[in-house]
């Protein structure tokens, strides 16, 4: 594919266009129901760009939900993948043993956080991880139930649904989960059930929520001792992108370990440089007993790993396995990923992309009352509507209009939370395409402000 270089956004015919629409009905007759939210037809891509089917050629701001992080079709990523297609593409590496799978495993080490040993189990999935760490820590604790956060996303699956608390649609139907995960409240700093305002009193919030648990929780219905797991997302992804203050987790992981219980970090979504650190724990001063990982891993390809403790390893073989966990291309990709991260500078884009990002969101919020709160770390930012700036009443409606005039103008962006949209180019993206890519959120917002039948 030619790359774009300096082309920007191209909207050639409506959108969809013909061969779009085809390809859509196709698959509304063929594949099972989802979760689509815009009729885009991808086909080709290059950097933060995307072509449809059609031709048309948009801006991407939502990175395949941190999929993409290297930006689309990079050129290391494709040659490492390619040369190890014509070696060995699939070898049971739960079975066998490969040098490309002992790799990626050394590099995930390598980069996560935690001065202790490590080891890794490969998945296929940010959920098939949660499940894997599910067992992980009921093996080497012996114990059986679990803390989560209400607001959290952790996956799909049956394990990891039960932890999932970020929209009650994701449960509809599918009682009864697993038993014994307990949900308490994450520190919002903008909207909160105490009432606090944690931009102005960071410390009051998160002496709350480990209040809640430790004098609550662990004192009346969930004795610590029975408790196998704390499972926490660093920044909620589908909850909203909330930041909590950053002295949460220090205090969380000190309550965790005088009760001997692991902390588990679901960085799916924030890791691998997508909150400008390696990973999302680093803000926090944090090194978990596990983290779980996926998404971004191998820039696309189907991959998942947990990083444990050493010592949290399962004491037998045959205990947990899968078939394609470190699947070779995978692992070549995931390798590749990391070292690309780590040459093209990607974090340190993502810190100095996003902080400018940021900048320019706070001006919009200064312009306009339907903007709430804008938020996040690195290129991990949202931005939140409301009805009314004193109440925070989520204003979904205007949300949803935003996200489609945008789209209509070439720019594609994801819903988050109640009513915030978020912000997750590439972490290859420039500041000139950062910038174009607000000027047609922001000439959205105007468009549905100046509709009132359409924002309200």
């Amino acid at each position: 594919m030619t790359s774009y270089g300096k082309s920007r956004i191209k909207i050639k015919t409506s959108i969809p266009g013909k061969k779009g629409k085809e390809i859509i009905e196709m698959s509304h007759k063929y594949m099972a129901t989802t979760t689509q939210t815009l009729p885009v037809v991808g086909s080709r891509g290059r950097g933060v760009y995307v072509e449809d089917i059609d031709g048309n050629i948009f801006l991407d701001f939502t990175s395949g939900i941190s999929v993409t992080n290297l930006g689309y079709n990079n050129e290391h990523v494709i040659g490492t993948v390619e040369k190890q297609l014509h070696e060995l593409w699939h070898f049971a590496g739960t079975d066998f043993y490969a040098d490309v799978q002992a790799q990626a495993a050394k590099s995930l080490v390598d980069v996560t956080p935690g001065k202790f040993d490590k080891k890794v189990f490969f998945t296929n999935s940010g959920t098939e991880s949660v499940e894997a760490a599910i067992k992980i820590a009921k093996s080497f604790s012996k114990r059986h139930q679990f803390i989560g956060f209400i607001g959290s996303f952790h996956g799909r699956t049956h394990g990891s649904l039960s932890f999932t608390a970020s929209k009650a649609l994701q449960h509809k139907d599918f009682f009864p989960l697993m038993p014994g995960v307990e949900h308490v409240p994450y520190p919002d700093p903008y909207r909160n059930p105490f009432g606090i305002d944690g931009y102005e009193d960071p410390s009051e919030l998160v002496n709350r929520v480990i209040d809640f648990i430790d004098n609550y929780v662990f004192k009346t219905y969930v004795p610590p001792g029975d408790v196998a797991g704390i499972m926490a997302e660093p920044v909620l992804g589908e909850g909203g992108y909330i930041v909590p203050p950053r002295s949460f987790f220090v205090e969380l992981h000190k309550l965790a370990r005088s009760h001997d219980i692991p902390l588990i970090l679901d960085e799916v979504q924030t890791g691998f440089g997508r909150t400008g650190r390696f990973f999302a724990s680093e803000h926090f001063g944090v090194e978990p007993e596990m983290i779980l990982l996926a998404k971004s891993i191998a820039s696309g390809i189907p991959m998942g790993a947990v990083v444990l403790k050493s010592e949290m390893d399962f004491p037998e073989e045959g205990m947990h396995s899968n078939t394609f966990g470190g699947n070779l291309l995978a692992s070549a990709a995931c390798v590749a990923t990391i070292d690309q991260l780590k040459r093209r500078g990607a974090v340190k884009n993502s810190e100095k992309v996003g902080a400018y990002a940021m900048k320019r969101m706070n001006e919009v919020k200064e312009r306009y009352e339907v903007v709430g709160d804008v938020r996040g770390l690195g290129l991990m930012l949202a931005i939140d509507f409301v009805k009314d700036r004193r109440s925070k009443e989520f204003y979904e409606k205007f949300r949803d209009n935003v996200i489609e005039r945008a789209f209509k103008k070439g720019l594609l962006l994801l819903s988050t939370g109640r009513s915030a949209i978020r912000i997750i180019p590439p972490l290859v993206i420039t500041e000139d395409e950062m910038d174009e890519g607000l000027n047609v959120l922001e000439d959205s917002i105007k468009f549905v402000m100046s509709n009132s039948s359409k924002g309200r």
